[in-house]
């Protein structure tokens, strides 16, 4: 083994060959992707990272390899020197090298393998469980390979086209203070400071924003991010994101900047060229159309209001509809085009989609050839001119479907924008081949937690206040905007960022909204709020999901599936078995006490 290796140096990868190279000799590495006895010859086919190759062994030109060929079994790991033919009548076009095929002169066995518990094959039927159990073969497959690769070719891209645009890539510690924020950190416990503990940073906010007061003006980072919540398709404990900050900068300068690089990637990934500049939302115009801060616009389905309709009718003959508007509530609606008719089994599952949602249930009405309503209980209630009034607000013709929900605006918008999403699947009304990037702006400021009633910050406590909205931050908190911003793409955030506080007076304004006490945000935050009154510059930035962007540049439907090692959607490494236990000295070490 150690013999060949060293007597013949690789010349060729698996997915090198063409027919231009007929008749040279060659020596490949590989592992067997499959092996044909087809009586006279035996066909390996030899694969690598970057292709496969096909090889012949043929008794008369070795009985001895044609021997060994015999005994060799999938994913067994192989040298190989030979000679390139033509394939001829039997090419292969179904893959690059399929045109040659290599005669096999010298074959050495460098490593044998167990039956893998599944096919080392693209569309595998195989449990995904089972796949990230074993999955150092999983990332044999070669559609696996190919989103390693295409994620490789995404990252080099982004620093080549960073550091192009004079952004340093500089690097912030992973173990930090443990700081209030939007998720909640793991924490590492300190052996040499009994008690203590570090949390393992979410991102590099605070550490961006110190560079950008040491003056390094362009900063990014493509760095691994920790948060201890909840998991789903597109989230992980750990996960990776491209960090940026900039000083003496607006949003458009971000925006810039930001759509340079889609531009980039898009290139690079999908060889697609993208239109700038992207289009522009405010938050609210995003949730009153899409009832979504993050609405894919590669269809329509938009959402009607018509809370002004109903007070100027003073309910129009529908009592709940009255009653809502008179507390403050909204009325809204989305018209489904006659194209899409709903059967009584697909409003039924409708029905249930919004009371999954922690909707009460689902009004609507069918549009008539005279443009009456029926197929509903508010047909026989609603006046006639509220009707038409509504009838040509939402766009609704013959055949039309109305589809109703009252309430508080928060909760109608996500009741109404979950169920334009289940339409839109549900009739095929995304197009596949689409791409729609836009940018939702002026998020609100505060929210209130629903677990305690407090204010919290949407973002975090360092972003920027509007500048029209600064006076609210005594007087009104919940309506002051903050200079933040979304990127969105298909309907998924892949990035966000905000303009930063700089000013240390207008710092401790937004705590004290937030009800931080000048003790509490000196425990917390103290060495940031010193840096500030140290020439701190107006800066800000911008953080993308590296893992959602390939995602979707890859057509994935899981990050898991471009994350080399992930964990499932309980946190666990299935292939090395984190987390697991600690023993009793470790815990003493560490000075814990487990419970």
């Amino acid at each position: 083994m150690t013999n060949f290796i060293q007597e013949h140096r690789r010349t060729h990868t698996c997915g090198q060959l063409r027919q231009e190279d007929i008749d040279q000799e060659v020596v490949l590495y590989g592992w067997v992707a499959s092996r044909r006895d087809l009586g006279g010859c035996v066909f390996v086919d030899l694969r690598d990272r970057n292709g496969i190759t096909q090889i012949v062994f043929d008794p008369d030109v070795s009985a001895e390899n044609f021997e060994l060929a015999g005994r060799i079994r999938p994913e067994w790991v192989l040298g190989l020197r030979g000679q390139v033919r033509s394939r001829g009548d039997n090419a292969n076009d179904r893959i690059p090298t399929g045109a040659i095929e290599i005669l096999a002169h010298e074959i050495a066995v460098l490593n044998q393998a167990k039956t893998p518990p599944f096919l080392i094959a693209d569309q595998v039927d195989a449990k995904e469980d089972l796949r990230l159990r074993h999955r150092y073969l999983d990332l044999r497959r070669p559609e696996m390979v190919a989103r390693m690769v295409k994620r490789h070719a995404i990252t080099q891209e982004i620093r080549a086209t960073l550091a192009g645009e004079g952004l340093l890539e500089l690097e912030t510690p992973f173990m930090i203070k443990n700081t209030p924020g939007g998720a909640r950190n793991f924490l590492v416990p300190s052996r040499m400071s009994a008690g203590s503990f570090y949390a393992l940073a979410e991102s590099p906010q605070i550490y961006k924003q110190l560079f950008m007061v040491a003056g390094y003006d362009r900063y990014f980072q493509i760095v691994r991010c920790f948060r201890d919540e909840d998991l789903r398709g597109d989230r992980q404990p750990e996960f990776t994101q491209i960090d940026i900050e900039m000083s003496f900068i607006t949003p458009a300068d971000i925006y810039r900047l930001s759509e340079g690089l889609m531009a980039a990637l898009f290139h690079v990934a999908q060889d697609v060229k993208i239109t700038r500049p992207f289009p522009t939302l405010t938050y609210a115009q995003a949730m009153s159309r899409f009832g979504s801060d993050k609405p894919d616009t590669r269809f329509g389905l938009e959402l009607t209001d018509l809370t002004e309709v109903v007070k100027k009718h003073d309910g129009g003959g529908l009592g709940m509809m009255k009653g809502a508007v008179d507390q403050g509530d909204v009325v809204k609606c989305l018209c489904l085009p006659a194209e899409n008719s709903l059967s009584r089994k697909d409003v039924e599952r409708l029905e249930a989609k919004v009371k999954e949602m922690g909707g009460m249930g689902l009004a609507r009405a069918k549009i008539t050839a005279e443009g009456t309503w029926s197929q509903s209980p508010l047909a026989k209630r609603v006046t006639e001119s509220m009707r038409a009034e509504i009838n040509e607000l939402a766009g609704a013709t013959e055949g039309c479907m109305l589809l109703f929900q009252i309430g508080a605006e928060a909760k109608v918008h996500t009741l109404l924008g979950g169920l334009r999403l289940e339409l839109a699947r549900h009739f095929d009304l995304i197009p596949k081949d689409r791409w729609d990037l836009l940018w939702v702006t002026e998020f609100p400021m505060f929210e209130t937690s629903e677990e305690s009633g407090e204010i919290t910050a949407c973002h975090h406590p360092f972003t920027l206040p509007h500048p029209d909205d600064v006076d609210l931050l005594e007087t009104d908190p919940l309506a002051c905007r903050a200079q933040a911003y979304d990127l969105v793409l298909n309907g998924v955030e892949v990035g966000g960022g905000s303009l930063r506080i700089h000013d240390a007076e207008i710092q401790a304004r937004v705590f004290t909204a937030l009800g931080i006490s000048d003790q509490e945000a000196q425990e917390k935050f103290g060495f940031l709020l010193e840096a500030l009154q140290y020439g701190a510059p107006p800066h800000g930035g911008i953080a993308f999901g590296l893992d959602r962007l390939v995602m979707l540049l890859t057509g994935s439907n899981s990050i898991r599936d471009v994350i080399a090692f992930p964990k499932t959607t309980s946190g666990q490494c299935l292939m090395s078995g984190s987390p697991s236990k600690i023993t009793e000295e470790q815990c003493q070490q560490l000075h814990l006490a487990l419970k």
